[in-house]
């Protein structure tokens, strides 16, 4: 199977986060008013490339198990490093073709393959559970803001 994956725009950080689309995809952005957050897909391209015996790796929270399957984990490290950040919208300009954004979790220019619209009716769910090690986890992104992160990563 013969597969083509295309990078719509790109990731810029700085004073006023946003999502750079190329400008043949700016009107892509028509309709997207009025939606709070948005799926971003993105390639994580600095990165190693794919080791195959990186599939567990060590205990990389403080309360999680001594090891962990890479598909366990939010690690950019993956047999294809593409990403899902969910982030607030704080602006879009369909004109210049940009989403501006509150926060993501990717670098500065990392290349971004699609967007699509946060729905509550289809991307939230509301019995989710997650294993006893992280339950202590915020239940939302608005509560991650003040989680003390920094205590609870390995790496």
């Amino acid at each position: 199977m013969e597969m083509h994956v295309k990078q719509i725009g790109t990731v810029s950080l700085g004073a006023h986060p946003h999502i750079a689309l190329d400008d043949e995809y700016a009107q892509g952005l028509d309709g997207l008013e009025g939606f709070s957050h948005v799926w971003v897909v993105w390639y994580a391209h600095e990165v190693p490339a794919w080791d195959p015996a990186n599939l567990t790796i060590p205990k990389p929270y403080r309360k999680a198990p001594p090891s962990l399957g890479v598909f366990s984990t939010r690690s950019e490290n993956r047999p294809n490093p593409i990403l899902l950040s969910v982030v607030q919208v704080t602006g879009i300009d369909v004109e210049a073709g940009t989403v501006g954004i509150a926060w993501i979790d990717a670098e500065d220019g990392s290349p971004v393959l699609d967007l699509k619209p946060y729905q509550p009716a289809a991307d939230r769910i509301r019995d989710a559970d997650v294993p006893e090690w992280c339950r202590h986890w915020p239940a939302t992104t608005e509560e991650s803001g003040t989680f003390p992160w920094h205590e609870e990563f390995m790496f």
